[in-house]
C-alpha cells in the first residue's frame, strides 16, 4: 500500500523547489519523510519474559503524521464519543466559496478564527430562536482544510444534538423536527457573519495577500 510518506519521499523535494510553504508545513513533510527510518535513530525492545530483542526505528511525533499517530487519533476519537449527549443529533457542514481558499490558506491564523466564530455564533443565536427551537444548545466542531479530492477547502463540520436546555438551564427541549433549522436560513446567517468578520479583517490590514490576489490590496469592498 502507498504511504503519504512514499508520495513526499518520490516528490517532496520538487515540490518544495517550486512552491513556497510555510514553515510548518516544511517541517510537517521532513517529519513524516523521516518517521522511522534511520534518520531518526532507534531504540531496542526487550521482551520481559523470553528476552528476545527487536531494534526500532524512531518515530517523528508529528501530529500531522498518519504512520504515528495512529493511536493517539484513535483515543481522540473515543473521548469525543464520550462527550456526546446520550440524544440524537444533526451533522451539519459550514463551507466558504472556493475562490476563498487561497485566502485562507495564505492567512490561517486570521481566516479560521472567523470561520469557526461565523459558524458559533449562527448555530447559537438560530438555536435560541423560539421559532426554531428556542433553547441553549452545545455542539462539537471540527476543521477540515482539505476536500475528499485532498485539495485545499476549508470547511467546518459539527455535531448538534437534537435539543437544548431551557434558557433558565431546568428543563431540556427536543427538536420537534428531522432537520436542525432549514438551510436556507443557517446559510443566509453564516453569510452574513462571515462577510462582516472578513470585511472587518480586510480593512483594518489583517490579511497579507500573495502572488495571484495581489488585486486585493486595492480597497473597493
Amino acid at each position: 500500500m502507498i504511504e503519504i510518506q512514499d508520495i513526499f519521499n518520490q516528490f517532496g523535494d520538487e515540490y518544495r523547489r517550486n512552491h513556497k510553504l510555510p514553515l510548518h508545513i516544511l517541517k510537517t513533510m521532513i517529519a513524516i519523510e523521516s518517521c522511522r527510518t534511520a534518520e531518526l535513530g532507534g531504540h531496542v525492545d526487550e521482551c520481559n519474559e523470553c528476552g528476545h530483542i527487536r531494534i526500532s526505528y524512531n518515530s517523528c511525533r508529528n501530529r500531522h503524521c498518519p504512520k504515528c499517530q495512529t493511536l493517539a487519533k484513535e483515543r481522540w476519537l473515543q473521548k469525543r464519543k464520550e462527550d456526546l449527549l446520550p440524544v440524537g443529533r444533526f451533522h451539519i457542514v459550514f463551507t466558504i466559496p472556493q475562490e476563498l481558499n487561497f485566502i485562507t490558506l495564505t492567512n490561517p491564523k486570521e481566516m479560521y478564527p472567523i470561520l469557526f466564530n461565523s459558524v458559533s455564533e449562527t448555530l447559537l443565536e438560530l438555536s435560541r430562536d423560539k421559532k426554531y427551537l428556542g433553547a441553549e444548545i452545545g455542539f462539537m466542531s471540527i476543521l477540515h482544510t482539505w476536500g475528499q479530492n485532498l485539495m485545499n477547502h476549508p470547511h467546518i463540520h459539527c455535531i448538534v444534538p437534537r435539543g437544548g436546555l431551557t434558557f433558565d438551564g431546568t428543563r431540556w427541549i427536543s427538536s420537534k423536527k428531522d432537520f436542525f433549522i432549514p438551510v436556507k436560513v443557517l446559510s443566509r446567517k453564516f453569510r452574513g457573519k462571515f462577510l462582516f468578520y472578513l470585511k472587518k479583517a480586510y480593512q483594518s490590514n489583517a490579511l497579507k495577500y500573495t502572488t495571484g490576489i495581489q488585486e486585493l490590496t486595492e480597497k473597493h469592498l
